[in-house]
């Protein structure tokens, strides 16, 4: 039998690589259909309340029951579905999704409006642990970083464009409208999936029980309160960026594109932070991460305690926020990938549950301290992110 000369299989396996790196990015327009699902709501939630006759702080209560219910969802069903091809599962999540928010979209009561997030919650949880496990088996381990922040890359992209575009459909049409249009995005994303993902046989089946005695391994119970803490400090308060903005300075006029500025950090952090773990490991990735949330947070709520009021400073601190808030997801897979191998899509749907019970304790706890003022609210986010770092410090070994 011939062998192909050592340039020839260097070759070879780069190619596949790249091809395998390049099929992640069906993956992330799911992600992109998830991920404004879950933003955009936040872009009319004053119309939902006025046409649903409820407060704006129930209303925004919607947000929180969907992030609860996905962290609540991911390890179950991440169970139920093991057995299931990938693409099948993959398109069938996107679908469930589409259902859910044609049902919002429909909902007479605030209550039909709930149980529809709930519904359109158990679609994402499956959805996004499936496919960055589905990116995992599609490169080498070396590129995984890399594949990891073109699945989030989606997450990322829609954070950047999901409230401004929600708030913009509110002006243009009413609520209803918007949420349609969202329940389209993911029929549209699950066609694309279908069409491009290759084929790719389900998971042996792992009870419920196992994946929970993950939590109790070193690596894993050392990993994901980072996530926690990452999502709480960088992320909590966006449901709340548009007060936090008017307090540094920013008007009605200036909401959208610092809105979008936040987005673009937010983008380049993940896609910077995903080729920088492959290089430099997650550790380091984790440090510089925690430590630009840290700094932009306490940045802004210098700012705002003593008043200054200058948009490019404020647009400089809504890019910084975005970059810090989202450059920690890849290396936290990668972290956890390394710490149960054998149990990939058990790590990273734990990932996922532990990312949105930090953005629910964020948004709640967010909040609370808005009533005390913006300034104080940005510190603590800045103090979360000095805690983060020093449980990073004491955990660093755990492999």
């Amino acid at each position: 039998m011939s062998r192909l000369p050592t340039r020839s299989r260097t070759a070879a396996a780069t190619g596949a690589a790249t091809r395998g790196l390049g099929s992640t990015l069906v993956l992330a327009l799911g992600t992109f259909a998830v991920g404004t699902d879950a933003t955009a709501m936040a872009g009319f939630l004053p119309s939902v309340a006025s046409t649903l006759r409820v407060s704006q702080a129930a209303a925004g209560q919607v947000t929180a029951v969907f992030a609860i219910s996905y962290a609540v969802f991911a390890p179950v069903l991440a169970t139920v579905t093991a057995r299931i091809p990938r693409r099948a599962l993959l398109v069938g999540s996107l679908l469930l999704l589409t259902l859910a928010d044609t049902a919002a979209a429909l909902a007479p009561s605030y209550a039909a409006l709930m149980a529809a997030r709930v519904v359109a919650a158990a679609g994402a949880a499956t959805f996004t642990p499936a496919a960055g496990a589905v990116a995992a088996e599609l490169v080498p381990p070396a590129q995984r970083g890399r594949a990891f922040a073109v699945v989030i890359g989606g997450l990322t992209v829609a954070t950047a464009l999901g409230v401004p575009l929600g708030n913009l459909a509110d002006r243009l049409m009413d609520w209803r409208a918007a949420v349609g249009l969202v329940a389209l995005l993911a029929a549209l994303c699950a066609a694309g999936v279908f069409a491009v993902m290759p084929a790719l046989p389900g998971q042996p089946r792992v009870p419920l029980r196992r994946r929970l005695q993950a939590l109790r391994h070193p690596g894993v119970v050392a990993v994901l309160p980072l996530t926690v803490l990452a999502l709480t400090a960088g992320y909590g308060l966006y449901a709340y960026a548009i007060p936090v903005m008017h307090t540094l300075g920013a008007d009605a006029d200036a909401e959208m594109w610092l809105l979008a500025l936040y987005g673009t950090g937010a983008v380049l952090g993940n896609l910077i932070s995903g080729t920088a773990v492959d290089r430099y490991g997650p550790i380091r990735v984790l440090a510089a991460a925690f430590t630009g949330i840290a700094v932009a947070m306490a940045a802004a709520a210098f700012v705002a305690g003593v008043g200054v009021r200058w948009l490019p400073l404020t647009g400089l601190l809504m890019v910084a926020w975005g970059a810090g808030g989202w450059s920690m997801t890849s290396a936290q897979q990668v972290r956890l990938m390394s710490a149960v191998p054998q149990e990939a899509s058990v790590a990273i749907g734990l990932n996922s549950s532990a990312l949105y019970l930090g953005i629910a304790l964020g948004t709640g706890l967010g909040g609370l301290l808005l009533h005390a003022s913006v300034p104080v609210a940005l510190a603590a986010c800045s103090a979360l992110a000095v805690l983060g770092l020093g449980y990073l410090a004491l955990t660093r070994h755990h492999r």
